[in-house]
């Protein structure tokens, strides 16, 4: 097995990521998440119960694997010592041991989801859905050098000196722009107290542990959050995150920049799901959405968008990610439907087309819909791609000659072993 590889989202994001890694992570030494923060979840169903990850690597779940928050982390003290106590609440190991913190992660500080919901109630209808977790005024502030490293807890007169400095900066923009309190020295100074304090025993040198693992012949994952069509730089801007979530970042967001990733593993869904506002052409709307919804179970806290899974968005991805091989999920919900449909091209001023436009052309954009028979019966019990009915093994050779990479994995469930592996993958 090659030693560095990066699981990551084809889409919009809520591919599956969580429980493809909860699954391979048997074949792993350590867990990196590289980027984002509790901005987006992976769901995760194994014997401890049902879990939502925001900032813990997906790993976490297995005993031997270490799992190091990167310095390309929009680190949250807040939610991540929530998240922790969470787990070990449930019988979850959760030590300095398994569970790493790099000391050049930046704080995702209180101001920074204070601004993010002022921003949003500005922009009123024009607003981008923002999950009000504070990461574009984090990324903002980062890339301003305005921003706590995570090692900076470990020389207090020089935190005390750096927060009372951005404090006096963001509180000319809290009161000059949008007319709220400002943050006082006290109060900064309690929050740290509370939650960034606990955090100290789990922050150290990453770089340097995984650059001596990798010579060790440790084999590290890195775990992508969101999916392509929400990066900064090639998704559908301005309708995306505030970083890079392509695997290309993963050694400069891990701590190794110039490390090689050996296999990029791309995620996608079988159909068609979108949390959050902008572009999404293959969409569903009204009544159709909501029987799909019912269909395919998509329902969370934020409404699930929904439509046939989207051929040419699937393809940009897998291409923008340099996606070595694919992860199908969720491909049993598929099961009650005669037909299954697929967007297969775009038709743009009169003209269809297989390549994604420019992200300003999408909303002129139209599905080209196909359709290829449903297997209309239970899949979820199926252990081996020559047991799945031919109509389901059709429908994911159709997806697999138009992406132009093999999908090694089916998952049929939610659970960590719901799975159908073609060929030797590991």
């Amino acid at each position: 097995m090659d030693a560095c590889t990066a699981i990551v989202g084809i889409n919009w994001g809520d591919e599956g990521k969580g429980r493809m890694v909860d699954l391979l992570t048997e074949a792993f030494d350590i867990v990196v998440r590289y980027q984002g923060g509790g901005n987006a979840g992976h769901t995760i169903v194994n014997k401890y119960g049902e879990f939502s990850l925001h900032l813990l690597p997906s790993g976490v779940f297995r005993k031997n694997v270490v799992n190091v928050l990167g310095n390309g982390m929009a680190l949250d003290p807040e939610n991540l010592l929530a998240e922790m106590h969470n787990l070990m609440e449930k019988d979850v190991e959760i030590t300095p041991d398994n569970v790493m913190i790099s000391e050049r992660a930046s704080l995702l500080l209180p101001w920074h989801r204070q601004m993010d919901a002022l921003e949003e109630a500005r922009l009123q209808d024009k607003k981008y859905d923002s999950s009000k977790q504070g990461i574009a005024p984090f990324y903002s502030d980062k890339y301003q050098k305005k921003t706590v490293l995570a090692g900076e807890l470990f020389y207090p007169d020089v935190l005390r000196q750096h927060l009372n400095g951005l404090r006096e900066w963001k509180n000319l923009i809290l009161t000059g722009v949008y007319g709220v309190d400002p943050v006082s020295e006290e109060e900064i100074e309690a929050w740290i107290e509370q939650y960034c304090m606990p955090l100290k025993p789990y922050i150290r040198n990453t770089s340097t542990y995984l650059r001596d693992a990798l010579s060790d012949h440790k084999k590290i994952l890195f775990e992508g959050q969101m999916g392509a069509l929400r990066d900064l730089d090639y998704g559908i801007y301005p309708f995306t995150t505030s970083s890079n979530v392509l695997s290309s970042y993963a050694p400069i967001g891990s701590g190794m920049p110039g490390v090689e990733i050996d296999r990029v593993i791309g995620v996608i869904k079988a159909y068609s799901s979108c949390v959050g506002a902008g572009p999404f052409v293959s969409e569903y709307f009204g009544d159709e959405a909501d029987r799909f919804r019912q269909i395919v179970g998509e329902y969370g806290t934020r409404i699930h968008r929904v439509g046939p899974i989207d051929l040419v968005a699937t393809r940009y991805g897998v291409q923008t990610q340099a996606a070595t091989e694919v992860a199908l999920t969720k491909l049993d919900v598929l099961g009650k439907l005669e037909e299954i449909p697929l967007c297969v091209r775009y038709r743009l001023n009169g003209e269809e087309t297989d390549k994604m436009p420019f992200p300003a052309a999408l909303d002129q954009c139209e599905p080209v819909i196909e359709t290829m028979p449903g297997w209309q019966s239970d899949i979820s019990g199926i252990r081996n791609w020559w047991d799945l009915p031919e109509e389901a093994k059709n429908y994911v050779k159709r997806i697999e000659d138009t992406i132009g990479v093999v999908i090694k994995w089916i998952s049929v469930g939610p659970e960590r072993h719901s799975i159908i592996r073609r060929g030797q993958i590991i």
